[in-house]
């Protein structure tokens, strides 16, 4: 519970506790139970003496490893042989600041991007393309396309269920000749 949540309550408590005991004359110990508290979290005043320990432990292991968090920080505690709650801990933490932001993305640099170079003349450059899909009972085939870059013409469309690198080498042997 946030110090921030705690204050409210206790000051709601505090308002609905004064509101009971001022209009209706009763006794402290009667309001608190009217509103639904006991009267011992009425009284109840935090003791922040006790954790100048617990500061000067996380001081000192914030110095040692200043780049944890507070779960690596609580844990070095613990090794330490400290063995205060989480909780407590936590609190305080949270009240020296030491709340360590989640790194963001490391971000790649701005490249200047190169445009494709475009093919000069007919059969300047080709690409090659392994394409895979399946029929509607499930079979899977593979087509190997081969375009010529400057003319998007299709030079060849080979379709089976299995391309071999022999199979891929007859159909670009086969695309040479008949261009040749």
């Amino acid at each position: 519970m946030s110090s921030k949540k705690s204050y409210k309550a206790r000051r709601t408590t505090r308002v609905g506790r004064d509101y009971a005991q001022s209009a209706h004359a009763i006794s402290l110990r009667r309001a608190c139970r009217v509103i639904g508290i006991s009267d011992s979290v009425y009284r109840y005043q935090p003791d922040t003496t006790r954790d100048g320990v617990v500061i000067a432990g996380l001081q000192q292991s914030v110095k040692q490893y200043p780049a944890y968090g507070f779960s690596l920080l609580f844990k070095i505690l613990r090794r330490w042989g400290y063995g205060w709650n989480h909780k407590r801990v936590h609190r305080i933490y949270c009240r020296l600041n030491l709340n360590k932001h989640r790194r963001g993305k490391k971000r790649l640099p701005n490249r200047s991007p190169v445009s494709l170079s475009v093919p000069e003349t007919i059969n300047g450059c080709w690409s090659l393309d392994f394409m895979c899909d399946s029929l509607f009972c499930g079979r899977r085939f593979r087509t190997l396309n081969i375009v010529d870059n400057f003319s998007r013409e299709a030079l060849a469309v080979e379709i089976d269920v299995s391309l071999s690198a022999q199979r891929v080498q007859r159909v670009l042997d086969r695309v040479v000749a008949w261009l040749l």
